[in-house]
């Protein structure tokens, strides 16, 4: 059963007070708020069992390694991945992506191709331009239409042995357009041996994620946007991609044997896993995973899509207000700007002033903004806490930005 006081009670930071106002949190695409079971997992590691990982042979050590171990196989069962230890932690979706693009320097070619689209995030175009440097290779775009949605047709002739990977997003965050993953993969096996790697930062937090059904490559996402602390993340990648890759740090726990002449490396996770991880995080992020199958994924999606259809509707009533993506499949984001009355930052700065938390600026997104010829748009993200009640409060806060900046 669908609960939604039982769920906000579990977030003690929704009892908090913004500028005398009662706290309506709408900037989940940025970072979710915890339950108190996240924030208890952090506070029991410190108190009851911090130590090292893998490394220790006393007690402490061994109750954090298997804490960590047991949160590993949770994510594993959340995305589906056929081996644990095809979950490599990371620090976010940001340093997954990048991870990647440097462990496959060694398979990228001069004159290969690597295939990105229009609607990324700075994160997963970044990386690839810097790969394409270092190997003279060349970045390629998907473009959108108006309404963001890409023309992945392009893919039909762009295809081909010279290109590498192709890396785009699940979900937009700035537009919240759900692309269409499915068929882009499912053209680039029948027309390339590329690899695929699918962003998933703000798809893991409000849908089913299934990587073995989806066959992607590699698949990173960010803890902290699903409920859990911040610094964690996961990328998985498959097996037999990952026995390719060279490492991406060198350091401590990724090592088989090290000599001053040579080293060899350490088996799957580890080989990725250089130095000490984030232990706490890595273990409260299991707790953040158990949360949302106890709530329940389809009730989380379902919920999370009546609350983005509602606050369209309502938006869309105040005059002069634009959503951008309209008209396109969209999960968790609503981006709007009121035209010809101020920037979205001012808009952003009231709203403010009545408690309500929303991104204003490029989100990470600057080619999509010069793409509609604007410097950035108000962001409202919803998550599984938010209410109807909330929206109307939003709503009437823009009406309310409105009045003022006319």
């Amino acid at each position: 059963m669908f609960n939604i006081e039982e769920i906000r009670a579990q977030f003690p930071i929704l009892k908090e007070k913004v500028n005398g106002k009662d706290l309506v949190y709408f900037d989940n695409a940025a970072t979710s708020q915890k339950p108190q079971r996240v924030i208890d997992a952090i506070v029991n590691y410190y108190t009851h069992y911090n130590a090292n990982v893998h490394r220790g042979i006393h007690t402490l050590s061994q109750v954090a390694t298997d804490a960590m171990e047991v949160s590993r196989r949770k994510i594993q069962a959340f995305i589906n991945a056929k081996h644990e230890h095809e979950i490599l932690f990371t620090r976010g979706t940001t340093e997954g992506i990048n991870l990647v693009a440097y462990a496959i320097t060694n398979l990228v070619n001069k004159g290969d191709e690597i295939i990105i689209s229009y609607l990324e995030h700075h994160s997963n175009i970044v990386p690839w331009q810097l790969l394409c440097e270092r190997k003279g290779a060349t970045l390629k775009v998907i473009p959108m239409d108006e309404n963001g949605i890409l023309q992945i047709d392009v893919l039909d002739t762009w295809l081909n042995e010279k290109t590498k990977l192709v890396a785009v997003n699940q979900v937009s965050n700035a537009l919240g357009v759900i692309n269409p993953i499915q068929e882009i993969i499912a053209k680039t096996r029948k027309l390339s041996s590329a690899y695929v790697l699918i962003d998933g930062a703000q798809s893991s937090p409000h849908f089913e994620i299934d990587v073995q059904k989806m066959d992607c490559d590699f698949f990173a996402f960010s803890g902290h946007k699903m409920y859990g602390p911040t610094g964690t993340g996961v990328l998985y990648a498959k097996e037999n991609v990952l026995e390719k890759l060279l490492p991406f740090h060198g350091g401590g726990e990724m090592i088989d044997h090290c000599t001053f002449q040579k080293t060899t490396y350490a088996g799957l996770p580890f080989r990725f896993e250089a130095g000490t991880p984030n232990i706490c995080g890595n273990i409260a992020l299991g707790e953040a995973v158990d949360f949302m199958q106890e709530v329940g994924i389809k009730n989380i999606a379902d919920h999370e899509h009546q609350l983005l259809e509602y606050a369209q509707k309502k938006l869309l009533e105040i005059e002069s207000l634009k959503v951008y993506g309209e008209k396109a499949n969209r999960a968790g984001v609503v981006s709007f700007n009121l035209q010809g009355i101020g920037i979205a930052s001012d808009v952003g700065m009231i709203l403010d002033k009545l408690g309500i938390a929303v991104r204003t600026g490029h989100h990470c997104t600057q080619p999509i903004m010069e793409y509609f010829d604007i410097a950035g748009t108000v962001r409202a993200s919803f998550a599984v806490y938010n209410t109807f009640e909330e929206v109307e409060i939003l709503v009437e806060g823009v009406k309310k930005a409105q009045r003022m900046l006319s």
